[in-house]
């Protein structure tokens, strides 16, 4: 999903039920809808708990990015509206459609950009979502949104961007580049090795604790056995566990180099990978953010020379965290399922994406030709 629009918006109206009134603002515009009503003194003490316990429950439905990405797009649908001059309830597909025009022409607001395609796809998802929690419907396939968002997609449709994979040699060169004898430099190694032999996304690296249940924001546990790990992962669509074999190696283990972290940094219990302080000397308590990963991805690469036939702009751009994830999609050279499987997708068209990339010119049919 990309990232949620920037850009400061003034207070939103605080149209969380049908006919919310305009006057009624929240200052911070950033609450989400719950289905359920709020809680009011003349519930049941009883029932007051069970509300708030499924409000969190509904909480727990989608992830924090994700949250914040549909607050943030109704802010900005709610925001242009208002510019307009035009309502927000009950959904209008007419209005709809002028906004993700509005969009697409860079017109949605004050100093806009022309957005993506898919940043436009995903905003109506926001909205579509948005008005589901608030008991109404957006009929997507309305003649006012789907022809409009069909003539967005022939106009402006490019290819997709994708980053980056790093191969098994250039990670290699990327681990030569930390040094063994810092914690920061264990840390790091243990999360690229982590990261890739597992193909995990960068908010599931930094998501481990070291057990089970340890933290509340921890979305899954580690295992270490004779001949591996096995990461128990919450996924997007529920549970699954990760297997992580030993490398052909000490110097390239994924196992290995987290015992290592694991055994110098004193960690036996919370998260996995945490904040390294004291110019390097000590271990906080606090998880890692995500985007560490991703800067973690582009530094060593960087150093390590990787695409040195790009300016460092361009080299930077073409690295995240991203990267490791779509390395061992590529580089395995494994019956598809397997791949599938370790990195959780839900069809083998998602996969052979990447393995399309592996095989490229592998059979070479100029040659096969006769040129």
């Amino acid at each position: 999903m990309s990232g949620p629009a920037t850009g400061p918006e003034p207070p939103e109206a605080d149209l969380s039920r049908p006919g919310g009134a305009a006057a009624d603002t929240d200052p911070r515009g950033a609450g989400l809808p719950s289905p359920l009503p709020e809680a009011t003194p003349a519930l049941p003490a009883h029932l007051e708990r069970l509300a708030d316990r499924a409000r969190t429950y509904v909480e727990a439905a989608s992830s924090a990015n994700t949250r914040k990405a549909y607050a943030s797009d109704w802010r900005h649908f709610t925001g242009w509206c208002r510019r307009q001059g035009l309502d927000v309830l009950p959904p209008d597909p007419h209005t709809v459609g002028l906004y993700i025009t509005a969009c697409a022409s860079g017109t949605a607001g004050p100093g806009s950009r022309t957005n993506s395609v898919s940043t436009i796809e995903r905003r109506l998802s926001s909205l579509t979502w948005n008005y589901t929690q608030r008991g109404l419907a957006l009929d997507r396939k309305d003649r006012h949104i789907a022809t409009v968002l069909a003539g967005i997609r022939n106009t402006h449709a490019a290819p997709p961007r994708q980053k980056e994979a790093v191969l098994p040699e250039q990670l290699i060169a990327m681990l030569e580049t930390l040094d063994r004898s810092t914690l920061r430099g264990l840390r790091d190694r243990a999360m690229l090795l982590f990261g890739f032999a597992g193909g995990l996304r960068r908010s599931e690296i930094v998501g481990f604790d070291v057990g089970r249940d340890q933290t509340e924001d921890g979305r899954g546990w580690i295992e270490i056995l004779d001949k591996g790990m096995v990461a128990f992962l919450r996924g997007k669509t529920g549970w699954r566990e990760v297997e992580i074999g030993r490398g052909s190696s000490e110097a390239t283990c994924p196992v290995a180099a987290l015992q290592a972290w694991l055994k110098f940094a004193k960690i036996a219990h919370g998260p996995l990978f945490r904040r390294v302080t004291g110019e390097g000397r000590n271990v906080g308590p606090d998880r890692l953010a995500d985007r560490q990963v991703a800067r973690l991805v582009k530094k060593t690469a960087l150093a390590a020379g990787i695409r040195g036939d790009l300016n460092e702009i361009e080299r930077a751009l073409k690295f995240s965290g991203h990267s490791l994830r779509a390395g061992l999609a590529s580089s395995a050279e494994v019956d598809e399922r397997y791949v599938q499987k370790q990195l959780g997708h839900a069809s083998a068209e998602m996969t052979r994406r990447y393995q399309r990339r592996r095989d490229r010119f592998r059979i070479n049919l100029t040659k096969a030709s006769g040129l």
